[in-house]
């Protein structure tokens, strides 16, 4: 692709929904003039729209494009979430919480978990959950924000009602949304990027970057650029999925909880003013109709939709941008849902664009940094998602002893054998989950260290239950402080701020 530097570089993204409005919206607010956004979509094509729960990071994405929190809570009925409770996973009738940010206090030669261990030893009975501020906020169903951000967290939310949100941030900051199905990718004969999209009423929008949106089909990266798709089957066996909304019955929590069952999970997502369902399973062990019954028997509230049925393979495209044309969203890859992960690989795919912006030529190095850092995250989100599934000491039913007996990744290997040796976690680069994450998923899975680090040993027993009761104190007093999580949202963006204002 060569391009005059001296004009808007004309961007055009190919499809709506999540990936699409999230495209749009960061590159028309952070381009400015240096770039002309167009988004084409079909209202006659469906978005997959489940995508309710997500991580951290998004808070950063919402100020990086000067969004007011409370109006995007507003607007997609938004809860606070500060993790994942997890239940079944380890063996039946267990649960553990994977939460937001740290734990304890860590020294700078190791982190809290030794010292957590030396405790344990020395006869300290207190789990590792209660040095936790956001573990034991969740439990407790509280929430406020901290000063000094001292409290992680991340949303619940509308998906659609996001991509509309969005839609108007786009549109406000000048992109142009074409209404039309894609009919043809053109593809210059000489250079083999792509020169244009032919909409079906014969439209043709000519772009010099191309930004693939258009899902599980990727017209663009998949049918007209021919880049194969790894698949991760193998290690992720999950392959369905269906969705549900209900009705809330109960005041909304703070945590997204994901309940294993013998052949997958299924999840319960809180909103506002509804509550996202879903169950995620493995057509080998369970099939569709019986996937559908079993969630309907397993829901709170009335079923105020239709199940939506949804046929996935995890993996991810072999590169995520080539020649002219980026990927993003689905048509990149497919993490499933279990850590709330597809939002964030949008925003940081959406990010990564605007660093690596083209003026003039598009620079191969570019390109392949690009795919190096994008596909480096999924590879770390991939180990991450295998552990649920392979640290796990259920064997009641062929799915479980399928997960317990399948081969991993050697990275998985060696993080899960490291921290069960030592009590260590090391992480690459820009790794997504923290330290604190792979610990309490590893422990809550069983996973426990043989051995710790020395200097926590240092610590008299005076110093070091000091050290451990203060911690827990500090996090007790603070929660018993907190407002409960549903109350929060109603003042801060429920109907009731907006009659207030």
């Amino acid at each position: 692709m060569k391009n005059d530097p001296a004009k808007p570089l004309r961007i055009v993204v190919a499809g709506g929904g999540t990936a699409g409005w999230m495209t749009a919206a960061a590159l028309s607010r952070t381009l400015g003039r240096t770039a002309s956004v167009t988004l084409v979509e079909s209202d006659m094509i469906g978005t997959v729209g489940v995508g309710e729960s997500t991580i951290p990071p998004l808070v950063n994405y919402l100020r990086l494009l000067k969004i007011a929190e409370a109006d995007f809570m507003r607007a997609t009925h938004a809860t606070f979430k500060l993790g994942i409770q997890f239940d079944n996973w380890r063996v039946p009738g267990e649960s553990y919480f994977h939460s937001f940010g740290a734990a304890g206090q860590d020294h700078w030669a190791a982190g809290f978990q030794h010292f957590w261990m030396e405790g344990k030893e020395r006869g300290h009975d207190a789990p590792y959950d209660d040095y936790c501020i956001e573990l034991i906020a969740a439990r407790e169903g509280k929430f406020a924000h901290l000063p000094d951000n001292r409290m992680n967290y991340a949303f619940q939310l509308d998906a659609t009602a996001f991509a509309r949100f969005l839609r108007g941030i786009a549109e406000g900051e000048g992109t142009t949304r074409i209404e039309g199905k894609i009919a043809d990718v053109n593809l210059d004969g000489e250079s083999g990027d792509i020169a244009a999209i032919t909409l079906e009423n014969g439209t043709r929008i000519e772009g010099d970057l191309f930004v693939d949106c258009t899902g599980f089909r990727a017209l663009l990266m998949g049918q007209a650029l021919h880049i194969g798709y790894d698949d991760w089957t193998h290690y992720l066996p999950c392959d369905s999925a269906i969705a549900v909304q209900t009705s809330s019955v109960r005041p909304p929590v703070p945590y997204t909880r994901a309940m294993a069952h013998d052949a997958g999970w299924q999840w319960r997502i809180p909103l506002q003013h509804r509550v996202g369902n879903g169950i995620v399973y493995c057509s080998r062990y369970l099939d569709h109709d019986a996937a559908e019954e079993r969630l309907l028997g397993n829901i709170e509230g009335e079923a105020t939709t239709k199940p939506n049925r949804l046929r996935f393979t995890t993996g991810a495209r072999r590169k995520q941008w080539h020649r002219n044309c980026v990927a993003v969203g689905l048509s990149s890859g497919f993490m499933e849902p279990l850590e709330s992960t597809s939002i964030h690989l949008i925003q940081r795919a959406v990010l990564r664009i605007a660093r690596m912006l083209p003026a003039g030529r598009v620079s191969q190095r570019d390109v392949d940094e690009f795919n190096h850092q994008q596909l480096l995250d999924m590879d770390q989100i991939r180990d991450f998602l295998i552990l649920h599934y392979k640290a796990t000491d259920r064997r009641d039913s062929p799915f479980w002893r399928h997960c317990a007996a399948m081969e991993i990744p050697d990275s998985l290997d060696h993080k899960i054998e490291l921290f069960r040796e030592t009590g260590r976690v090391f992480r690459s680069s820009e790794e997504l989950f923290a330290e604190n994450s792979w610990i309490q998923v590893m422990m809550g899975q069983g996973i426990m260290p043989q051995s710790h680090h020395p200097i926590a040993g240092k610590l008299s027993d005076a110093e070091l239950d000091h050290l451990l009761r203060s911690l827990r104190d500090n996090i007790a007093k603070t929660v018993a402080t907190l407002p409960s999580h549903g109350d929060y949202v109603t003042r801060y963006c429920g109907a009731q701020a907006v009659e207030a204002a």
